[in-house]
Parts: C-alpha cells; structure tokens; sequence
C-alpha cells in the first residue's frame, strides 16, 4: 500500500474551512500589494494616462471572474491551471501549467519578502537585508506549518490594515487635490507621450498585468475553502484592484510632477503620502507596504502547498511530500518551498531583480492556460455542471488580452526571456522525470545488463533490482466507475491510463441497484479490451449498492486506492453530488 493511500485512510484532522474575509485575505494580501508597485510602473510607460491603463488590467480581470468561476466551479478541486488541465487534457500538458505556477509562487515569495524588507530598511538603515529576508520566509514557514487557520488570522489582520491604509491614503490624496488646485495635474497632462497614445497605454497595459498577481492562487487552495466562498474572492480581488490602482495612479500624476514620479518610483506611494499628508502618512504608508508584502509571502506558502499536494498525488512529485504533522499539515512541502527560496535568495545574493523575468511570464502564462482549460473544459466536459460560464467572446478577449500582456512585456524586456528558461527548463526537466521515470528506469536496467556480467562484482546497482522498482511502481491500481458505458469510452479511459498513469491494473466497477441485472454485454465488450490491452490486467467488479462519497471513501479504505487515483466520467445535471464531495475522484471521459 502506498504513502498515499495510508494517509487517505486517516483524514482527520479537517483543517477549518476558510470563511469569505479570510480566503480574501490570504489572495487578496498578493494582488492588494500590487498598487505598491504597479502605478508606477504604469505611468513609466503610459505617463498621464497610467489610469485608464489601469482600468483596462480591471476590465481583463472583471473577464477572468467568469473564467475562473466556471473552471473552479466545475472541477472545484486544488490545483488551478493544473487541474483544469488535468481533467480535460494529458497529465504532461498539466504538468507543464503546475511548473510555471509553481515558479510564478516562488518569484513571488522572493520578490515580496525582499521588498518588504527594503520598505522597512527605509524605516532602520540598520537592518540587514538579505538575512531579514530570509528571517521573514522563515517565519511564514513557520505560520503555514501551524496550520493555514492559525495563518490566515494574520493574513485577516494584514488585509484590513492594508486596506484602511489605502483608503486613509485615497482621502488625504483627493482632499490635498482639491485644496491645493490641479494645476500639477495641468501641467502632467501638458507633457508630450512618447509615441503615440495607443502605443504608450499598450505598453502601460502590458506592464500594469503584473498588478493581477495573486488573482489565480484562490483557485489553488480552493478546498480549504467553506462552500460558495471562491466566487466571493474573485469578486473581492476584482473591486480591490480595480479601485484602488486607478485611484492611486490618478493621484499621483495629479499631485507629484511626472519628473518626481521616475525619482520615487520604488516607493512612489510612500511619497505620495509625504507630498500629501506629511512624515506620518509616508511611514504608515512604508510600515503597511511592508506588511501587506509579507502577507504576499503567506500566499504564496499556501498556494504552493495546495498545488504540490495535489501534484504528489497524482504521482507526478516524491509521495513522500504527502506526510503531515498533528495539525495536517504538510510541513515537508513548506520547508521545500522555504529552502528553494532561500537557495535562489543566496545564488542571486539578494540582487532579484533577474527573477522579474520569471515572475512576469510564469504569471501571465498560468492566466492564458486557465483560460485554455475553460475552453477545453467547454469541449471535452460539455455535461459537467457549473455554477457560472464563460461566453466565448469573455474567453477570445481575456486571452487575447493576456498574450498582449505577455507580448509588451516581451517587447520591453527582451532578456526576460532567458531569464525565465534558465529556471523554467530545471522545473520541467524534474516533473518530467517523475512522469517518465517508468522509461527512465527501464532504459537503465537495459544499460546495467549490458556491462552487468563483466563487473558484477563491482556494480552496486543491480538491473534486476530496477526491475522490481519498476514493478512496485506499477502496481498502484486504478479504478473507473462505469454506468454501462460501450466500448468506445471505456476504449478511451484505458487508452488515457496507458498513456498518462504508470500502472499495469486497472478495476473496472459497475454499481448496481437492488433488483438490477449484471450487464452481460458489458462484461465481455470489457474482456475484449483486456486482450486488447496486454499491458493492462483489468479486472471487471460488480458490486450492489449506491454510488456516492461514502461508498468511495470505503472501497479507497477496503483497496488501498487514493481516491485520486478513481476516475469517473462527467457527470450531468442530474447527478446528486458536487465533483468536490467525491473527494478528488477524476474525470476521464
């Protein structure tokens, strides 16, 4: 029996479900901070027309809540692009979408701890940077291991104080505004736009997408999560952003000269404070900045956490990720995650500015594959119920919206893109190993043979040992629930797990009511597929009773089988259960 399986067996203890203000909290700390740093970056390159850039990032965002409502609502399991992808595509082409989220999380932990730190070296020239970075990594380790209720009250705390922070910062902006004039907003606005100003809000755009971060990490930990919250945080995320970064731009280029928004760019809000409100006002802005970046950092720990697990069971990570302290916690995972930051803090020795490169295309690329997971979802899962959907014209612009992005941000930053290979290919070369390691090992055991007789005694590894390697892995079983499906599905559900799962047995089970006859077709269109399928021992298993989470949950416990490792095919509008009360059952066809 597998790591995974005896952890299945055992699901106690239920972490707390997490109510709307928390999960807002926990991804809205992410995408809120990003008005620290977004309206500058949209005035650079849009000037005195960075809000209506701004607003445009809203109007893409307001597109990807119906997007994202429709995915999560359907598959409402952790995982994000990679479930999406998981259930209407190959495990690889999943794989892929889990390897950019997992490296967007990682530049964002990094990026966000160290620039917390730098508000608050404003505040104390003394503090060492590098090591209170990786002081604050550790610390919020540390939260997330305790368990994500325990984490998500400081993450409540951080997202209230950050907001009333904006909102204090808004007041005083607009009351500086009109009791000082608009003649700076007069003369920003007299200034020439370099190009034209399609081109300047086209670039401004591009660069101001970065100020979406955080809006997929919900769909991450989305089980965690009490019922009905998920689309409250998009909805949260959504009013947060598109409020607050057009306002603050506005503000800025009415009240600072464009030439001292270029000279206070790493902390223009903090300025903004100064100029506005006085000493006071910039150091509740600095004290905030470095909070609200901190809880960045939190959303990071438990976005990576909720995909990583669902990743390790799905056998595409070492199970031994999978095991959990007395709070349920899978502290491996944090202290995994906690170690590649820190390994990537000290290889740049705190110089992150590389890592801009990974975050942008990481980012924007998970936001264009959710979007191909809906319309795959659209495709192949037509039957499957959801809350909300997607119209195919929301899903044409959102997408088009953000190869856009990913395009400006290309144009602009041309070297990003290396950047990005050098540590996306390690992240895929690792997944892919995992996926392909029945290969890998057979491929090995064929070289070992071939110089086993000469050095035998020297060999310490033995090509028969690999053998019973590949042997154990293989002989995880699956299962598919069918309802009588023909040949031609079940046809398609074997052809996925040759091609996707390593394992050589597969239970086919029907469920039969009381008074139902076993389906004799069924059972030998089943026999011809086992021949067919030599690879495979498939057993065929007729059991009487109803089908539902308890009768999953026990043949799980009777077999030994994750239930990750079950597939079942969409289920209609009729069917009595949510796919997220099966408990990760799959969907194959």
């Amino acid at each position: 029996m597998s790591s995974a399986a005896i952890i299945l067996e055992d699901p106690k203890p239920h972490p707390t479900k997490l109510k709307e203000l928390a999960a807002t909290a926990i991804c809205g700390n992410d995408i809120t901070s990003s008005c620290l740093y977004v309206s500058a970056l949209a005035i650079v390159y849009s000037g005195q027309y960075a809000w209506v850039a701004l607003l445009m990032v809203g109007g893409v965002l307001y597109l990807f809540r119906s997007i994202y409502g429709e995915v999560v609502g359907a598959l409402p399991l952790n995982g994000g692009a990679y479930n999406a992808l998981l259930n209407t595509t190959s495990k690889s082409t999943a794989s892929l979408a889990a390897c950019l989220t997992l490296l967007s999380y990682m530049a964002t932990a990094v990026i966000s701890a160290s620039e917390a730190m730098h508000y608050v070296h404003h505040l104390w020239e003394g503090l060492p940077i590098l090591y209170a970075t990786i002081a604050l990594l550790a610390v919020f380790m540390a939260l997330t291991i305790m368990g994500i209720g325990e984490s998500s009250i400081v993450a409540v705390i951080i997202f209230l104080t950050h907001i009333t922070t904006l909102t204090l910062l808004v007041v005083v902006g607009f009351a500086f505004l009109f009791s000082h004039g608009f003649d700076t907003l007069a003369l920003n606005y007299s200034q020439p736009v370099q190009g034209s100003i399609w081109k300047a809000l086209f670039f401004g755009f591009a660069a101001a997408m970065l100020g979406i971060s955080g809006f997929e990490s919900s769909a991450n930990f989305v089980e965690e999560q009490a019922p009905g919250v998920f689309p409250k945080t998009l909805r949260n995320m959504w009013l947060a952003v598109t409020v607050f970064n057009p306002l603050t731009a506005f503000l800025a280029i009415a009240i600072i000269p464009m030439a001292a928004v270029a000279q206070n760019q790493t902390a223009l809000l903090a300025y903004l404070g100064e100029v506005a409100g006085g000493p006071w006002l910039a150091t509740l802005v600095s004290v905030n900045a470095a909070l609200v970046l901190s809880g960045a950092v939190l959303t990071s720990y438990v976005g990576v956490t909720g995909l990583v697990q669902r990743m390790t069971l799905d056998r595409c990570l070492p199970q031994f990720l999978l095991i959990t302290n007395k709070k349920g916690s899978a502290f491996l995972i944090m202290i995994s995650f906690f170690l590649l930051c820190v390994s990537i803090l000290l290889i740049t020795q705190g110089d992150i500015s590389a890592l801009a490169g990974v975050y942008t295309i990481s980012f924007l690329s998970v936001m264009a594959l959710f979007g191909a997971g809906n319309v795959l979802l659209k495709v192949r899962r037509k039957r499957l119920p959801r809350p909300v959907r997607a119209s195919a014209f929301v899903l044409v612009l959102a997408i088009f919206a953000v190869l856009m992005a990913l395009l400006g941000n290309a144009l602009l930053n041309p070297a990003y893109v290396w950047v990005f290979l050098k540590y996306f290919i390690p992240t895929v070369t690792l997944v892919f190993i995992m996926l392909y390691r029945i290969e890998l090992l057979g491929f090995l055991a064929y070289m070992v043979r071939q110089i086993e007789e000469p050095v035998n005694k020297l060999l310490p590894l033995k090509s028969s040992s690999i053998l019973r390697l590949i042997s154990r892995i293989r002989s995880q079983e699956f299962v598919f629930f069918t309802k009588g499906d023909n040949i031609a599905n079940i046809n398609k559900v074997m052809r996925y797990i040759v091609e996707n799962e390593h394992t050589n047995r597969l239970r086919i089970v029907n469920i039969l009511r009381e008074g139902e006859e076993p389906p004799k077709k069924l059972m030998h269109e089943v026999e011809v597929l086992d021949a067919a399928y030599p690879e495979l021992v498939v057993d065929f298993i007729i059991l009487r009773g109803t089908f539902g989470p308890e009768l999953i949950q026990e043949l799980s416990n009777k077999w030994g089988i994750p239930k990750n490792f079950m597939f079942i095919g969409s289920p209609g509008d009729q069917f009595p259960y949510g796919l997220q009360e099966l408990g990760g059952v799959r969907l194959v066809i």
